[in-house]
């Protein structure tokens, strides 16, 4: 308990932990692991993160990003994914993440297009910030390399949503964004309707901080919630590609088992999961 708490009469008491379950902020560190955690108020939100065996092994930060942002009835996440053969993959996971989430929080009666000029005008600061970053450490042939890759940009694959829970008298709205492979999964009630995002899912597809988005326009689905009708969303990267056939809830302990993926000497991608019930 705070200790501040232990000092006010338990009617403050009670009033101040009611507002604070209704605000929840989580922001992946791609410098360490995150064991599977969840918060409860009027979202159940599940989410850990684990580095690949390869970069905890060498102290490298993993290429995924992760956050959510939970505001009363509003939820807001970003899942990335960094393409770790181009320049600085973690970097572009970080940045884009950070800004998209930022952007859905702060953004009214969003909209795919309002989403693709969003996407292009990032890539013109991502390219500064990212131009910023020393290279003091290299010098000759390697630095020339790693100069010409940094023009080629730092590329990102992402999910991201933005979940409005009805009020009274009025539906609630979800919002979902994404391009490249990460999984993107959803069910009502407890039928899955997934196939909704079929044949939109490819490694081609992706965000760059020299282009913006590349192969393709980002895909965009939007529906109404209504308040009768209990739904999930489930987002996660390849390296928990084990979920993809299990159709049914994860028991916690289970998912901690595939992040720490000690039966397999490690992970063998960095893993980041969001699990958000509603």
């Amino acid at each position: 308990m705070n200790p501040l708490l232990s000092l006010l009469p338990a009617s403050k008491k009670k009033g101040m932990n009611a507002r604070l379950t209704q605000q929840f902020a989580y922001i992946s560190s791609q410098t360490g692991d995150q064991p599977l955690s969840s918060h409860h108020s009027r979202f159940m939100c599940r989410y850990g993160y684990g580095r690949s065996a390869e970069s905890a092994s060498m102290g490298e930060s993993g290429q995924d990003f992760a956050a959510v942002r939970i505001h009363k009835s509003v939820c807001c996440f970003v899942l990335c994914d960094g393409v770790g053969l181009s320049y600085r993959g973690d970097f572009a996971a970080r940045y884009l993440g950070s800004s998209l989430l930022d952007w859905m929080e702060r953004g009214q009666d969003l909209s795919a297009d309002q989403l693709r000029v969003y996407l292009e005008r990032l890539a013109g600061t991502a390219a500064e910030e990212l131009g910023r970053q020393p290279l003091d450490h290299e010098s000759g042939l390697m630095r020339s390399v790693l100069e010409d890759k940094r023009r080629q940009g730092s590329q990102s694959m992402y999910i991201c949503g933005k979940i409005e829970l009805p009020k009274r008298g009025s539906r609630g709205r979800l919002r979902l964004a994404w391009q490249g492979d990460s999984r993107l999964r959803l069910w009502n009630g407890a039928e899955e309707i997934s196939e909704l995002f079929d044949h939109t899912f490819s490694t081609a597809e992706r965000w760059s901080t020299s282009r913006g988005p590349i192969g393709g326009k980002p895909h965009w689905y939007e529906r109404s919630i209504s308040a009768d009708m209990p739904m999930r969303l489930q987002v996660y990267t390849d390296g928990l590609s084990d979920l993809d056939p299990i159709r049914e809830p994860v028991p916690d302990e289970q998912i901690q088992v595939l992040l720490d993926a000690s039966h397999t000497g490690g992970l063998d991608d960095d893993a980041a999961f969001i699990e958000l019930q509603w």
